[in-house]
């Protein structure tokens, strides 16, 4: 039996999971166990870790769990961590190649998940070929297809209620671009929607704009601590 895919959002409202960092425009799918109790990630993403470098990561946790419920988060054998209702989500830091992600409510009950990242998966774009405006507050992409603002500012994100940093991504000539931020998508620009905000995690972000197989744009931004506060 395999697992299902719901949207992050349900398991936010069905189990109550906590934010880890994710952007939080960020609305992507999980992975739901065969017990239907646990849950992780069903795509790997680039985040900041303890050190501040882009590494891939998962989130797994607990699903549609009871009061009083608990779990072992592993990877490939290694000690693991605990989860529980009060914390009933952990990020999962993965190595390059075959990674399987064990959640286990018991000795008999545990869902296995299993993601391949490729080598550099996670490594900085050369942005070297960008452009800045002569004030230096806007960065145009070599293609001259989008540009974006430099500094990041600080605004409230409707999605989580919190202040956080964000830069603006504009379409420089009614592109088709679908928007990314480290790997997962948010949103695609047009002529019917020339720009928009790309609110910033932890750490160091990279935002793509893809023309179809044409060109890609890269933009790195740091997001600091994920948080701002509000003038």
């Amino acid at each position: 039996m395999k697992s299902k895919k719901i949207l992050s959002s349900g398991v936010v409202a069905l189990a109550a999971a906590v934010a880890i960092g994710t952007p939080a425009w960020a609305a992507t799918t999980v992975d739901v166990g065969v017990s239907g109790k646990t849950y992780a990630s069903s795509e790997v993403r680039c985040a900041a870790d303890s050190s501040g470098v882009q590494s891939p990561v998962v989130e797994a946790g607990l699903f549609n769990y009871k009061q009083g419920a608990s779990a072992t988060v592993s990877l490939n054998g290694a000690p693991p961590a605990t989860v529980t209702t009060a914390n009933p989500a952990t990020n999962v830091w993965l190595a390059d190649g075959n990674n399987t992600v064990v959640v286990a409510l018991s000795k008999r009950t545990a869902d296995s998940y299993v993601f391949t990242v490729q080598p550099g998966m996670c490594d900085l774009p050369d942005t070297s070929g960008n452009t800045f405006s002569a004030d230096g507050t806007l960065e145009y992409a070599t293609s001259g297809k989008s540009y974006a603002s430099v500094t990041p500012g600080c605004a409230l994100n409707p999605a989580t209620g919190q202040a956080q940093p964000y830069v603006h991504l504009i379409d420089n000539g009614n592109y088709l671009l679908n928007v990314s931020v480290n790997g997962v998508a948010l949103t695609q620009l047009s002529a019917t929607r020339p720009h928009t905000p790309v609110f910033l995690s932890a750490g160091q972000n990279v935002i793509s704009a893809a023309n179809g197989y044409l060109s890609t744009d890269y933009y790195v931004r740091d997001g600091g601590d994920g948080t701002c506060t509000l003038p």
